[in-house]
């Protein structure tokens, strides 16, 4: 009776993986603690059927709902990871923090207003802010270094009319920054949709379902066997497997220098050092330096409106625009400033790292010993 009963369960078992399949780690941990539980008050005689009003019966209609949950959600979520943590630095964590960012200033800009210009009773409001969003806006140089409230009304506004040389800055960016943020995302996604072609799942195929957790000793010991033969068979035939990999996170590395010069273009050679440059400015007195803050994304900014007067001359009007964006932008990229540097060396020493491990085998050897703590002989 009791050969009977342990056959019987370890087909129920195996039946369950095929099934269980796509649990998640805690609907599979809950089956890990029922089943031994399980076996134990079987033991003595053949399963019985709880109670449909039970606890147990409540229970297992809970993980029924979860397990139709999660067959929908699993094809969009493994669990096992075949990358490193630097690596999904780059694919998954800055790639949420630039989509996120686009929402944001994307959602600022047509849901507020951009620009605020103000004009004279002769140009119409909104004529007047399209005009000056789509034709961009301009600040004088000079007049960031003045006192503002005694020689300027605000940084960089002047009068750009008086005699003498004057450098005009076009601020002509800000109405690209959400697209921009968007591409920049697609850029980082780029490696790691490369290295999912590449990978194709075989570190999954070569678990063969041990990390369910419910399998039997037994089958454990033969797909544990299964496993070590076919590593030791193809022993070197999957090295290109792993270069290919290196290759991916080299990429990664490429893409976040090349993201910084970039956006150094992007904001018309102002962003290579502006992270140091507002570190510095933060250290100094404020009075005797110019706020790269202010300088690359300006609050307040000047436009230049020409139209007919009533005889058919051509009339100038000089306005005075706010751009509330670019309280938004300035905060995102010099966290984003930052967030590439840290990124820039992590991945740095992550190169070193893989290159170590190619050209030395004992570091090989010796970091095996040391992840699996297996003694030295």
């Amino acid at each position: 009776m009791g050969r009977a009963v342990s056959a019987r369960s370890l087909v129920d078992t195996r039946r369950g993986i095929q099934h269980k399949r796509s649990f998640s780690k805690k609907v599979k941990t809950q089956l890990v603690e029922g089943v031994p539980s399980y076996f134990r008050r079987n033991q003595g005689g053949p399963p019985q059927r709880a109670p449909i009003n039970s606890p147990s019966s409540s229970n297992m209609e809970f993980l029924r709902g979860v397990y139709a949950f999660m067959q929908v959600s699993r094809s969009s979520v493994n669990h096992v990871k075949t990358d490193s943590s630097i690596f999904r630095l780059h694919t998954n964590a800055t790639v949420i923090l630039l989509v996120t960012f686009s929402i944001a200033v994307t959602t600022r800009q047509y849901v507020g207003n951009p620009i605020d210009c103000v004009h004279t009773r002769d140009i119409p409001e909104d004529v007047l802010n399209t005009y000056c969003w789509i034709h961009s806006t301009y600040t004088v140089v000079d007049a960031f270094m003045k006192k503002q409230g005694q020689e300027v009304p605000f940084p960089g506004v002047d009068n750009s009319q008086r005699s003498g040389a004057l450098t005009i800055r076009h601020t002509k960016y800000y109405q690209w920054v959400a697209f921009t943020l968007f591409f920049q995302a697609i850029l980082f996604y780029t490696p790691r949709w490369l290295w999912k072609s590449w990978e194709g799942g075989k570190i999954h195929a070569l678990m063969m379902d041990l990390d369910i957790g419910i399998c039997s000793e037994i089958e454990k010991k033969q797909k544990k066997k299964l496993l070590l033969d076919y590593l030791w068979d193809n022993l070197r035939y999957h090295n290109w497997w792993a270069y290919r990999y290196y290759i991916c996170e080299f990429l990664s590395l490429v893409n976040v220098i090349g993201q910084m010069f970039l956006m150094n273009r992007f904001f018309d050679g102002e962003f290579m050092t502006f992270g140091l440059d507002v570190i510095t400015h933060m250290e100094a007195d404020q009075e005797d330096r110019m706020d790269p803050m202010i300088y690359i994304f300006p609050r307040m900014t000047k436009c230049t409106f020409y139209k007919y007067g009533v005889s058919g001359e051509v009339e100038r009007h000089d306005a005075i625009c706010i751009l509330p964006l670019n309280v938004v932008n300035e905060k995102i990229y010099i966290f984003l400033w930052f967030w590439f540097i840290i990124l820039t060396i992590l991945t740095t020493l992550t190169i070193f790292y893989r290159i170590i491990i190619i050209f030395s085998p004992r570091m090989r050897v010796y970091l095996l010993r040391l992840r699996f703590s297996v003694p030295w002989a």
